[in-house]
Parts: structure tokens; C-alpha cells; sequence
């Protein structure tokens, strides 16, 4: 995949086949749109172009763009739409600047003139230029002036999966990762550079790496216990995953705690993924630490039983 991060770079294709979006978690959705995309491409012997857009449009012209956590961050979203097969994949930066070019500006400038679309395949809601003002119907009535076909993915098939990012972000924030993993095609993940805590963990027999998240824009899912999938220097081991802000040892901040199974490495400054398999249960205060321990060897026993059985 040819990656353009903006558009001065990008010379016009001869057969590009195009779409356009945010893409935030690349989930079943947008998968939908991927295939199809690629399908057309190939059938056509042209190359898949995908236009998107960073940071996140509603983080530059909304009002409630600080609440906003995202799914993937761009290097993960970089690696699923290359794993998707897209061809060519144009970073555009989005600013207030941007975002007040008209739909017809929007088309002229970057799909006709900057990439050269022959084809053009949108999902059946996709909107674009300033305030939302372009969609499938207005290009479908322009199509010839603007030298490219234009094709609207079915309403039917979009809701047939009946995924948006919004609902996955939801069933994170409840600590439902088994919906959101369904809705995504794969296990939701947060990938960052392990950091020293308190150390309290080792004392009661559980050490655990404290995970500082890359991007403070990524989602952390709703505070409690995970059985998660740890990648770690090519390796995938299996642990077991807090989050919250610890209660029952009068833990003032919230943090990602992971517990990995049968591991005893000095792994400070070193980069973990966490991939989430399923919730165990919600955070809670214990009288003391003989109870935590005890809840965290059933934890353990639970844990190690899902990952087990799901491998």
C-alpha cells in the first residue's frame, strides 16, 4: 500500500477506484465498503484509492470534541486498511480550513483533479463537503460533467451488519468487549510502552506491567477485569488485565494493570499490545488484601480457562 500523507504528493491514477471516510476502528462496516472496494477495483483492473482524513474531523469542528476516544489510531488504522488490500491510501490533514470546502470544490480539486477518480464507491449515508452538502445524489446527477461513475453501496447491506463506531465505542465504555470484538471482526487492542507503577502487585504474588497507552486519544474500555491476549516481543501470551483505579490499596488514578501468565521478565520501556478476549468482572473494593488475593486467583483460574479454550 502507497501511503500520501496530504495530497500535494499524489499524481492522478489512470484507473482509480475510490472511496472516502473517517474509517475509526475500520470495523465489519467499513469492511463491507473495503471488499467492495477492492472487488471493483480488481473487476475493472484499476487500483483501490481510499481517502480519510486525521485527526478526526469532530476533534477539529465540534463542540464535544474533547469527549471524543477513538478506536484505532492512525498507525493501526494504516495497518488494517493495508491488511484490508487497499492500494493506495491518501492521509489528508483535516483543519477548519478544510473542512469548509464546498462538496463541489471537494470533488473538482482532490477527486478529479489530485487522484484522477474513474470510479467513486460511498456507503449509502456518506456525506461530504462543508456542513454535509454532498451524497450520492448529487454526484449521480453530476457524474458526467465530473468524468467519473459513481456507485452507492445498498443501504441493505450496510445494515445488515449493523455496525457503527459509535456502538462499538458504547460497548467499550460498559466494559462490553465480547459485542464490540463481534462489531469490529477482531479483538479490540491498546498498544503502549510499559511504565513502572507502585509495585504493590509483586508484593501479593501478582507482578504486573503497568501499560502507558501511545495515543491519550484511544479508547480505554470501561474500568474493570479482562482475560486478555498479550503480544510482546513476537510472542502471544495469555494475562489478565485491570483497569480502574485500584480501591482496595487506595489507588488515586486510573491504570492499566496486566497480570501475564507464567512471565517473569524486567520489561520496562518496552512496547505490549493488549488484545481484549472477554470481561470478567467490574472493579470493586475488597476488606483487605487476603480478600483481593483471593478474588485474583479465581480471576486467574477464570481467565486462563477462556484464553485456553478460545486458542
Amino acid at each position: 500500500m502507497i501511503i500520501y500523507r496530504g495530497i500535494s504528493d499524489i499524481q492522478p491514477l489512470p484507473n482509480a477506484v475510490v472511496t472516502s471516510g473517517t474509517f475509526d476502528g475500520v470495523h465489519r462496516g467499513h469492511q463491507t465498503i473495503l471488499t467492495r472496494l477492492t472487488e471493483v477495483a480488481r473487476l475493472n483492473g484499476g487500483e483501490s484509492v481510499l481517502i480519510t482524513y486525521w485527526p478526526h474531523p469532530r476533534t477539529v469542528i465540534s463542540s464535544d470534541s474533547t469527549n471524543l476516544k477513538l478506536l484505532t489510531t492512525l498507525d493501526e488504522k494504516i495497518e488494517l486498511l493495508d491488511q484490508a488490500g487497499v492500494d493506495h491510501l491518501v492521509i489528508i490533514p483535516f483543519t477548519r480550513s478544510f473542512s469548509q470546502l464546498t462538496s463541489e470544490e471537494y470533488i473538482q480539486q482532490i477527486l478529479v483533479e489530485k487522484i484522477g477518480t474513474k470510479k467513486l464507491v460511498i456507503g449509502y449515508d456518506h456525506r461530504f463537503g462543508r456542513d454535509r452538502e454532498g451524497g450520492f445524489d448529487y454526484i449521480k446527477a453530476h457524474q458526467s460533467e465530473y468524468g467519473f461513475d459513481v456507485e452507492e453501496i445498498p443501504r441493505q447491506d450496510i445494515d445488515a451488519v449493523g455496525v457503527s463506531s459509535s456502538k462499538i465505542r458504547t460497548a467499550l465504555n460498559a466494559g462490553n468487549v465480547h459485542t464490540a470484538n463481534q462489531f469490529l471482526g477482531r479483538p479490540y487492542s491498546l498498544t503502549g510502552t510499559i511504565i513502572k507503577g507502585r509495585q504493590l502487585g509483586r508484593t501479593i504474588g501478582f507482578p504486573t506491567a503497568n501499560l502507558q497507552v501511545d495515543d491519550p486519544a484511544k479508547l480505554i474500555p470501561g474500568n474493570g477485569v479482562y482475560a486478555v491476549d498479550v503480544e510482546y516481543a513476537g510472542e502471544t501470551l495469555a494475562g489478565m488485565l485491570n483497569i480502574g483505579f485500584r480501591p482496595t490499596v487506595a489507588g488515586t488514578n486510573q491504570t492499566i494493570e496486566t497480570y501475564i501468565f507464567d512471565f517473569d521478565k524486567d520489561i520496562y520501556g518496552e512496547h505490549m499490545t493488549l488484545k481484549f478476549r472477554e470481561f470478567l468482572r467490574p472493579e470493586q473494593k475488597f476488606d483487605g488484601l487476603p480478600a483481593l488475593v483471593a478474588q485474583l486467583k479465581q480471576d486467574e483460574e477464570t481467565a486462563r480457562g477462556i484464553l485456553k479454550n478460545g486458542r
